[in-house]
Parts: C-alpha cells; sequence; structure tokens
C-alpha cells in the first residue's frame, strides 16, 4: 500500500516525520533510483526501493522492532540525535535500543521527562496532539504578582509573535526568594514557558518536565530510562 514518503522513512526509525521532509526537500531520497523532492510523493515499501542519503531504508521497515522509552533528561543534554557542536545528546544516554529520536523537544538547560523512540508515526502524534498535556516544575527569580500570574494563564502574546493558548498555573511552595510553579502547557512551542516567563519580567531559573500524558516521573532518577508500559503507550495514542 502506498504511503507518503515521510512517514515511511518515520517508520524506518531514520529520523522523526518532520526532519524527513527536510530531506526530502533537499533531494536527498530516492525511490527506485529517482530523485523526490516533492512532499507529498508516496511510495510502497513493499515493492519500491527507497533509499536515503544512498542508503536502502526497506530492511529497516521489515525488522524494525518499535521501541519506546522515556527519559529523565538532565541539564546539559541536547535534545536531538547528534549535533554538529559536540554537544552531549538525549540519545546516547539510552543504549541497546538501535536509532532513536526525541519527540519533540526540551531545552539544554531544562531537565525532566521527553520520550525516545523509533516510531515516527507515534512521535508525530505525541508531539502535536493538544489532548496531551506536558506538566512541569519552574522555579523563577523572584516572586511574580498574581496579576502577571493570571496573564499567563489567560495566554500572551511573546516577543517572537506567538499567541500562548491559555495555561493552568498552580503555586507551589516557594522561597523567600524565588516562586516555584506548576504548568501545564497544551501546546510545545520552542522555549515556551522560558519566553512566558520573560514576557512578565521574571526569568526562569530551573525549569523540569515531571508528566507527558499519564507518564510521570515517579522512581526515575535524573539521567536514567525506562521502557514505557502498554498502558501509557495506548494512552499517548488516543
Amino acid at each position: 500500500m502506498k504511503e507518503r514518503l515521510q512517514k515511511i522513512i518515520a517508520n524506518a526509525g531514520v529520523t522523526s516525520r518532520r526532519k524527513a521532509e527536510v530531506l526530502i526537500t533537499e533531494g536527498k531520497v530516492t525511490v527506485n533510483g529517482a530523485v523526490v523532492n516533492t512532499l507529498g510523493a508516496k511510495a510502497d515499501p513493499s515493492e519500491d526501493h527507497i533509499k536515503v542519503n544512498g542508503k536502502l531504508i526497506n530492511p529497516k521497515l521489515e525488522h524494525k522492532n518499535d521501541a519506546y522509552l522515556v527519559l529523565n533528561k538532565p541539564k546539559g543534554y541536547l535534545s536531538a540525535v547528534s549535533d554538529p557542536e559536540g554537544r552531549r545528546t538525549v540519545v546516547e544516554l539510552a543504549k541497546g535500543f538501535g536509532r532513536l529520536f526525541p519527540v519533540g523537544r526540551l531545552d539544554f538547560n531544562s531537565e525532566g521527562l521527553i520520550i525516545l523512540t523509533n516510531d515516527g508515526a507515534f512521535a508525530n502524534h505525541v508531539a502535536s496532539a493538544r489532548k496531551i498535556p506536558k506538566v512541569y516544575e519552574v522555579k523563577t527569580k523572584g516572586k511574580p504578582n498574581e496579576n502577571a500570574i493570571n496573564r499567563l494563564r489567560r495566554g500572551i502574546r511573546l516577543d517572537d509573535g506567538f499567541k500562548t493558548a491559555p495555561a493552568e498555573i498552580r503555586d507551589l511552595p516557594g522561597t523567600p526568594k524565588n516562586a516555584w510553579y506548576e504548568v501545564t502547557l497544551h501546546e510545545g512551542h520552542n522555549r515556551q514557558i522560558r519566553k512566558m516567563f520573560d514576557a512578565i519580567g521574571y526569568s526562569v531559573v530551573k525549569l523540569r518536565r515531571v508528566r507527558i500524558g499519564s507518564v510521570n516521573d515517579k522512581g526515575l532518577a535524573i539521567g536514567e530510562f525506562r521502557e514505557l508500559t502498554k498502558q501509557e503507550i495506548k494512552s499517548l495514542q488516543k
């Protein structure tokens, strides 16, 4: 059965669907020897020979075992497969499962849960589904007043022009000089929480993601990972 090329590439575990689209437009994908650089093009992996960067991916589809991991990301790791600057990446922490890629992003200076998988369709769904909440614990420099926090709850225009959706924000026990909040988002704009608090004049000094949908960080030390349970996988696919 014919499917979109970017979906086939992602399902083979080569990369995410979004990055597969970039490879296609860059002319790095061929079908039966012919370069295909048009998004929306389809192929049948049971009949067509599909290559990415000159390497045949059909065997990856035939023998791929799907992997679904959750990692408690340490600060100072990049949410990527590789980095041209040589920085450490989250996939280096999860060995023994073949080629994996992170679902969504968690910035370099943040900690917490990130999902790693080789299932492109699953990754695309989790990263884009607004009904899957992502929950963070956020420490700010200084203590915003309630009016400022209510602006974030309603949604705010960021400096880059992005308008955030309403956010759920709950006070957590803080310190005399710093505030802690539990922030729940249903979207994933780049560095969104840091930009939100910058917009009200308070910088984030610590940020960690503690839950993705039903997946939490209970018992998972920083730098450790585990496989998702079948129930967790199913809940994220809804």
